[in-house]
């Protein structure tokens, strides 16, 4: 049983936002868009705060490290398959997003077998941001003015950049095996090999 503290609770009410969402959206509830951004915009607020406390308070558990970046995935996935639903999003911009971060998030468990460090990234966090406000201003505004359009395609650019960044600078490490005893020079006994620390965009 995990330990029910204040980030693990936050991180469960964020996964449970994500249903209140969907269905104030696509379940023509009165005022439905102001409700789902008023519970969209508190549930991304809980992101990074859930985080800061539990460093904080040094109430890390394995079951946020779990959960915490699989609700950030489930609220993102579920206000962009809605949004997508009403009309509001291109699918091929939705598809874009979710797939770069199921692609990030296998990679990040191939990374977490081989004991791999991942920290933040400042791409991994201007890209929420933006995912974070694009979804935000395409709730709020049910038609398409410029200024949400380039929104979405500045976080769908910075998306595909820090995927693509997170895997250049995985590449080396996933792939690399530590060399058994054989493959150590003689003449250089103390040859170690280091992992190199991947940012998680």
């Amino acid at each position: 049983m995990f330990p029910l503290n204040v980030p693990n609770s936050l991180t469960i009410l964020r996964i449970l936002a994500v249903p209140v969402i969907v269905v104030a959206l696509l379940d023509e509830t009165p005022n439905g868009d102001t409700l789902a951004a008023i519970v969209f915009a508190l549930a991304a607020l809980t992101d990074g705060l859930d985080g800061y406390i539990a460093r904080r308070r040094r109430e890390v558990t394995t079951f946020g490290k779990l959960m915490d970046p699989l609700a950030d995935k489930l609220l993102i996935v579920a206000a962009l398959v809605s949004l997508v639903s009403l009309g509001r999003l291109a699918a091929w911009v939705a598809m874009v997003i979710i797939a770069r971060e199921l692609a990030v998030t296998g990679l990040r468990g191939v990374a977490a077998e081989q004991g791999v460090v991942i920290s933040a990234s400042w791409m991994g966090k201007v890209k929420t941001f933006l995912q974070v406000a694009a979804v935000f201003a395409l709730i709020i505004v049910s038609s398409s003015p410029l200024w949400v359009d380039l929104l979405v395609y500045a976080a769908v650019a910075m998306t595909v950049i820090s995927g693509a960044h997170y895997f250049y600078a995985m590449r080396g490490t996933v792939e690399a095996e530590v060399p058994t005893d054989a493959d150590v020079p003689a003449e250089d006994p103390g040859t170690a090999v280091s992992r190199t620390r991947a940012t998680r965009a």
